[in-house]
């Protein structure tokens, strides 16, 4: 058989499928529902969990990878202030004035205290959902990026003295714009930074999970020197002897991307399990219509053997029926995917550039399913005795 009749025996195997799927809708389309949610729930987390990395690197970018922070105690989820281990409970509160000293350093650039908290912002009748509200200093932008587009930022005794002034979207001191496309977890944006001083006094802190040194070492000088100064200089701060460990932690934006990786990866481990769950039932789904699709068509397929059709023509044929079938609910599950993504990426401001290699991974999925669990009822089809299916009313 020349390369032109294959081509034309493909077409028209696949023009079969379809005939064989408008034949049976409901089948048919029970079969593609299963894939269409295990594809398109695997492409909409593709979508997500790229678009929020995408802006946890960018916002690192901003920062400079040379940026880390010292905290109390580093943990990838937060501990309960109320009930802290006792490992925990021994070591200081970061201060103010280890903040300063680490400021003074020669291998420093930047570093202050900051704090954060979780509450609402109103002015008279008029208040914000729950959000951030920083405890920072003038050099927020230092960190974070963004600009001043209006009024100032805080004086000197403002930052000494912890008055309760503020710069917010709203005027008070100053209005503050976000670096564009700064990360920020759903649902809880920045909505003021007000002296560190003044948060100290008029919120209760979470000394623990909430209080950091933000450290940028001054150009020229490596994370690892500017690191080793830190260390020196908290350890005789807080007169640690030569065998005693730190009682403070330091988290590099490379381990914070890392950490941040390893989460979302088993989220997305979690969520891809979760789909196969669905891959699969629509390959059993495929089965059982192709194994019905056989019995209906037997005496066709003895038709076809009477007139020459071999064994693998017969196969080919019902092979490329199921694969069709899958790749049908792959491409509505790639589109249904790639839309939700969109739509919660959108709603979390974040950008999510289609994730194209999973697309092709996603269609070679769907496609592989049809040919792996239409085979047995392919190969059914081909060992039909000719005579016998003749025969079959």
């Amino acid at each position: 058989m020349s390369l032109l009749d294959r081509f034309l025996s493909l077409g028209e195997n696949v023009a079969e499928a379809l005939q064989s799927m408008r034949q049976a809708k409901g089948r048919s389309a029970l079969t593609v529902l299963g894939v269409v949610i295990g594809v398109s729930t695997v492409m909409a987390m593709a979508s997500i969990v790229r678009g929020v990395q995408d802006q946890i690197i960018h916002t690192i970018e901003i920062a400079g990878p040379t940026t880390f922070y010292v905290m109390k105690v580093f943990s990838q989820t937060p501990l309960n202030p109320d009930n802290l281990p006792a490992w925990v409970r021994v070591r200081p509160n970061l201060t103010a004035a280890e903040a300063e000293r680490i400021a003074a350093l020669p291998e420093v650039r930047y570093a202050a205290i900051w704090a954060q908290v979780l509450n609402r912002v109103s002015y008279e009748a008029a208040h914000t959902n729950v959000g951030v509200i920083m405890g920072a200093d003038d050099g927020y932008p230092e960190i974070y990026g963004g600009e001043l587009v209006a009024g100032r930022w805080f004086t000197k005794a403002e930052l000494r003295g912890g008055d309760a002034v503020a710069v917010r979207p709203a005027r008070v001191v100053g209005v503050y714009q976000a670096a564009k496309n700064i990360f920020e977890p759903p649902g809880q944006k920045v909505h003021a930074i007000v002296p560190y001083r003044f948060m100290d006094r008029g919120y209760t802190i979470d000394k623990t999970n909430a209080t950091f040194i933000p450290v940028k070492p001054r150009p020229g000088v490596t994370v690892a020197e500017a690191q080793g100064a830190v260390t020196i200089a908290l350890r005789e701060l807080r007169r640690l002897h030569p065998a005693d460990r730190n009682t403070f932690d330091m988290i590099t934006q490379d381990q914070i991307l890392d950490t941040f990786n390893k989460l979302t990866g088993v989220f997305f481990l979690v969520m891809v399990v979760l789909s196969s769950v669905g891959l699969l039932v629509g390959g059993i789904g495929v089965m059982a219509v192709m194994m019905i699709s056989v019995t209906d068509r037997t005496r066709e397929i003895g038709v076809r053997k009477a007139v020459g059709a071999t064994r693998r023509d017969i196969m080919q044929q019902f092979l490329l029926e199921a694969a069709t079938l899958t790749g049908i609910g792959g491409a509505i599950g790639i589109a249904l995917g790639l839309v939700v993504g969109r739509v919660a990426t959108a709603a979390m401001h974040v950008t999510a550039p289609a994730p194209l290699g999973l697309t092709a991974a996603a269609v070679g999925v769907s496609v592989g399913i049809g040919l792996v669990f239409g085979l047995l009822p392919a190969r059914r089809a081909a060992r039909l005795d000719p005579i016998e299916a003749l025969r079959y009313e």
